[in-house]
């Protein structure tokens, strides 16, 4: 396998507060990566460094053959290559569903508006919403509205899909169709993804890393990290997540 995505030794601070502290990753194509770990712990400030959300204060990352650490780079050339979904939905109110989708694609990319809105509909009716195209928001419940968000990150065909606990703001009843679609995505997409969704994690992911003060304390298969674990402080998190 080819890597994808490699990030060496990066270190970031909020003022007096460090919050990765050397972290290495590596995401080879067609990877799922499972960062895991309490919340504090760096997860998600990891993935907005990953796609220059967050200028690192120390370290490299390499997306295919470029230094996208390099102060030289556009952030947002680079960022059309990542799609990335959030804890909120984050879809525009005022735009249709179907707009949501296409609209960095046809602003960003410079698809024309037919090609852009076939690839959406294609989407959305992957996952069962071809129908709701012209609604907005509003009308969707939450697992909908995190499902168009998946959707529209994925139509730029991104290299990587970064996933920040997309099923944290659900209601338990909405998470297993949100992660049934993580799941046949997983098949064809390289992701990386903070969650707290263990039992997934152990069904989909290829790697776990478990983070603990911005640092990665372990780091293996879905078997080892989460069902023989090396290191003590993952033994506690997981003896205390699962008392939980």
């Amino acid at each position: 396998m080819s890597v994808v995505l490699r990030a060496e030794g990066l270190w970031k601070s909020f003022g007096a507060q460090t919050v990765l502290a050397g972290v290495d990753l590596e995401v080879d194509r067609g990877d799922v990566v499972a960062l895991i770990g309490p919340s504090g712990s760096g997860k998600s400030t990891l993935l907005r460094c990953l796609n220059l959300l967050e200028r690192v204060d120390d370290g490299r990352i390499r997306l295919g053959d470029e230094d996208i650490t390099d102060p030289r780079v556009d952030a947002d050339r680079i960022r059309a290559r990542f799609g990335v979904v959030f804890q909120q939905f984050n879809l525009f109110p005022h735009r249709t569903v179907l707009d949501n989708i296409t609209l960095a694609l046809r602003t960003v990319q410079r698809i024309p508006r037919a090609e852009a809105e076939r690839r959406g509909l294609d989407l959305l009716d992957r996952i069962g919403l071809a129908g709701r195209a012209h609604e907005h928001p509003d009308r969707l419940s939450g697992g909908q509205q995190q499902r168009t968000a998946i959707v529209r990150a994925i139509a730029g065909r991104p290299e990587v899909l970064l996933l920040d606990e997309i099923t944290s703001a659900l209601d338990p009843e909405l998470v297993g169709e949100v992660l049934e679609l993580v799941r046949e995505l997983a098949a064809t997409t390289t992701i990386v993804m903070a969650t707290h969704e263990l039992a997934f994690a152990r069904d989909v992911a290829t790697q776990v890393l478990f983070l603990d003060g911005g640092r990665i304390v372990e780091h293996g298969t879905p078997a080892q990290v989460l069902g023989d674990p090396r290191e003590q402080r993952t033994r506690d998190f997981l003896r205390r997540f699962h008392q939980d």
